[in-house]
């Protein structure tokens, strides 16, 4: 090598470096923008109360103003807008209230996304009140995780949810427009909802097929979900082999091509 081409090969070395550097940068900032958003509560496990001592005649008017121009002034659903409420009951009020999911914004598509809640607590508490005048439905869930047996919470997560929520409960794709929401964002209380309710595309488990401790269990282990330990180093969003297979490839490439630019020589 030149002494005139080792300055050039210097630099082009120096920016290899800059280059894969910024490269594995921005792959570990793209797995932390992929994870999902912090959770509206922390994994502490302790039971959860719920007020559920609505006024429904206050309901019925919140109703009227904000939920019947699609569910129907009687709750009976109005075709191509939105569904009966009838079989809804005061749980899967009380869930898609609390997560914002109702009312529906406009330009969202047929499923209904996570928000911030549009009501206050005492303004669901009635909006449920009345919701549950309109027929029988699953009742809101008693959530007591404290002696929950997490490892069974595992098994009943990998057998019944990580199909569709992902192994590392950060939700995925479903098909035909439907997908499968972060189970971390939820509470432990929509957690137990959903179990029981079946948003969306997701089907309902009756206490036939998950009673009550496997309930507490699924949701003690999403509540671990939600936290985390990395004990192999940079979590990278944990969505998966795919972006870990890549940040290694490109780093082992990377180190590759400078060790042939070392090894090699230029006239």
């Amino acid at each position: 090598m030149t002494r005139d081409a080792r300055p050039r090969f210097r630099r082009s070395v120096a920016r290899s470096v800059v280059g894969a550097v910024l490269a594995v940068v921005g792959l570990t900032w793209l797995g932390s923008a992929l994870t999902p958003a912090e959770a509206t509560t922390t994994a502490t496990h302790t039971a959860v109360e719920v007020d559920l001592g609505g006024d429904p005649e206050v309901g019925a008017a919140l109703y009227v103003e904000g939920c019947a121009s699609c569910h129907g002034a009687e709750g009976k659903g109005i075709p191509g807008r939105g569904p009966t409420l009838e079989q809804s009951g005061p749980a899967a009020a009380h869930f898609y209230l609390t997560s914002g999911r109702m009312p529906a914004s406009a330009g969202t598509g047929h499923q209904a996304l996570r928000k911030p809640p549009a009501y206050d607590p005492d303004e669901i508490a009635d909006l449920v009140a009345f919701v549950s005048t309109l027929g029988e439905g699953p009742p809101i869930p008693d959530v007591d995780v404290e002696g929950a047996d997490l490892a069974l919470g595992q098994q009943l997560y990998t057998a019944n949810c990580a199909g569709c929520h992902n192994s590392a409960g950060s939700g995925g794709a479903l098909g035909q427009g439907n997908h499968a929401p972060a189970v971390t964002r939820a509470t432990d209380l929509e957690v137990a909802e959903a179990i029981r309710v079946g948003p969306g595309a997701m089907p309902a488990f009756s206490e036939g097929v998950l009673d009550d401790d496997e309930v507490n269990a699924i949701v003690r282990f999403v509540g671990e979900l939600r936290d985390p330990e990395s004990p192999g180093g940079f979590a990278l969003g944990r969505i998966g082999p795919v972006t870990e297979g890549m940040v290694a490839w490109l780093v082992g490439m990377v180190l590759l091509v400078l060790a042939i630019r070392w090894i090699g020589s230029r006239e």
